[in-house]
Parts: C-alpha cells; sequence; structure tokens
C-alpha cells in the first residue's frame, strides 16, 4: 500500500458524516465530499470539499457511503466522476450495502494501480456516532495494515472475510436476515395489538425470549425504527438492501428465497408509520 494517508469519506449523510468525525477524533486527517452544500455541515463544515476534483486531487483514500448503485457509479465515474480526475484516490473502499456482483464492473472502470475493497458496515446512526459500527471487509490481506486503523476508529467489531467482495456478500445475506426481522416484528406488533395485548409488553418479552430481535430488541434506541415506507427514507434502504440480496442469489436454484424475499419487500412497501 502506498498513499499520502489522507481520508476522503463520500456521502456525508447521517452515517457518513459521523463515521468522518469518528476518524478525526481518531487523528487522520480526513476530509468530507458531499453532493449537498458545505454550509449544512456545521462544525464539519471546514472539513468538507464541495468540487469534487479537489476532494479526488486531496485525499488518497476514499470511503464510499453513498446510497445506492446508481450514486456510486457518479461518484466515481460518472457524474461527480472523481475516479476520472487527473490525481484519482489510489485506494477505494465500499462501505454503501449494494450487490457484489457490482464489484467487478467497478474495479474494471478503476485505474490498474488503484486496490479496492467492500467495508459495508452495520449498526444504526447511534453506533456510527459512538464508533461501534461492525464492519465486513473484502480485502487483500496486503491491504489490512492500511485499513484496519481506519476501520478500528469507526467500528467495534471488524470481520475480514476474505478477498474483495466477501464482505459484500456477507452484508447482503445479513440484511436479507434484518429486513426478514423488521418485516416479522412489525407483523407482531400488529397482530399483538389486533389481540389486546399492549405490544410494548410483548417486546419487553421478547427480548428475554426466542423472538428476540436486533430491531425489536432495540426499537426504541433505532432513529429510523417506526417510519412508514418511502422510497426515500431509511425503510426505504430496506427495501434496496433486499433486492441487493435478490441480485447476488439470482440464477441461483439452490438458494431459493426469491418467493419469500418478495413477500418481505410487499410487507416492507406496506408500512405505516408505528406510533409510540
Amino acid at each position: 500500500m502506498t498513499g499520502k494517508a489522507v481520508i476522503g469519506v463520500a456521502g456525508c449523510g447521517t452515517m457518513g458524516l459521523p463515521m468522518a468525525r469518528r476518524l478525526h477524533a481518531a487523528g487522520h486527517e480526513v476530509w468530507g465530499f458531499d453532493v449537498r452544500p458545505v454550509s449544512e455541515f456545521g462544525d464539519f463544515e471546514n472539513r468538507m470539499i464541495a468540487d469534487p476534483a479537489t476532494f479526488a486531487d486531496t485525499v488518497d483514500t476514499v470511503i464510499s457511503v453513498v446510497r445506492d448503485r446508481r450514486q456510486t457509479f457518479d461518484l466515481l465515474f460518472d457524474e461527480q466522476a472523481i475516479m476520472c480526475a487527473a490525481r484519482p484516490p489510489s485506494n477505494v473502499v465500499i462501505s454503501s450495502t449494494l450487490s457484489p456482483r457490482i464489484l467487478p464492473k467497478i474495479a474494471e472502470r478503476l485505474p490498474a494501480r488503484t486496490m479496492l475493497a467492500d467495508a459495508p458496515m452495520s449498526g444504526a446512526p447511534g453506533r456510527a456516532e459512538d464508533g461501534t459500527l461492525t464492519f465486513m471487509l473484502g480485502a487483500p490481506d496486503t491491504a489490512l495494515a492500511h485499513l484496519m486503523p481506519l476501520l478500528q476508529a469507526m467500528g467495534g467489531d471488524i470481520h475480514h472475510l476474505g478477498d474483495t467482495g466477501t464482505g459484500m456478500t456477507c452484508k447482503v445475506v445479513n440484511n436479507f436476515v434484518a429486513v426478514s426481522s423488521v418485516a416479522t416484528v412489525r407483523k407482531a406488533l400488529a397482530a399483538s395489538e389486533a389481540l389486546g395485548l399492549d405490544p410494548h409488553r410483548l417486546l419487553d418479552v421478547m427480548s428475554t425470549s426466542s423472538g428476540g430481535t436486533w430491531y425489536g430488541d432495540n426499537l426504541d434506541q433505532i432513529s429510523w425504527s417506526r417510519e412508514g415506507y418511502d422510497p426515500a427514507n431509511t425503510i426505504g434502504i430496506l427495501e434496496k438492501d433486499m433486492q441487493s440480496f435478490l441480485d447476488a442469489v439470482s440464477g441461483r436454484d439452490d438458494v431459493g428465497v426469491d418467493d419469500f424475499a418478495e413477500s418481505v419487500l410487499d410487507i416492507i412497501r406496506s408500512l405505516e408509520p408505528l406510533e409510540s
């Protein structure tokens, strides 16, 4: 690994901005980039770079935390096109949740000298702020000395699963379970209320029994847990995450989850806001 040890976080939203702050607090030189005006980033404004070419020229390692496939390709190659700049970053880390099938498409468009890794994370914005995210890392062994200190500044559990692509594979399978549990818990809460059982009491019992889930156990701590479906909000991201899983397993008759996953998607798309 070579480089200036200057880190860029692209996509400074509810996850990316606290991740950038954690890197900065740990002593790393870090710069943020987002398509929104830098004035929207409060006390981090002076560490935001508005121009994509300047951002590309400044940072050696870019951690991409943009929303989806389209925004990833816009960032790297099409609209902001930081990898088409005169001096593009030499390391690209994809921390968005995408289908692992997309990574070879990214790799084939990167400069030959650029290292590509995938490090999707799990954890709500609160864990990003605390620096306790779980990272699923797919990267060559030669990249670990450079990447591990960065991930350790942002996360509590770092799992190196193998070469590039393995982290994203793990993440979409993990999210298949997570999205399914969101749909199941929301249906369980509706059933509880319909049957005359206080949903809060149900959650209390589930948290200490076989019905426990990350979503149900932390419903009051997860900032988006009571949202209804909207393509632009976090419940909408759950839809994207399930579709990423379905893309990863498409054509695999030995998995056989299509009908079940589509049923879960139908539930996610029908969710109304949950009352407190």
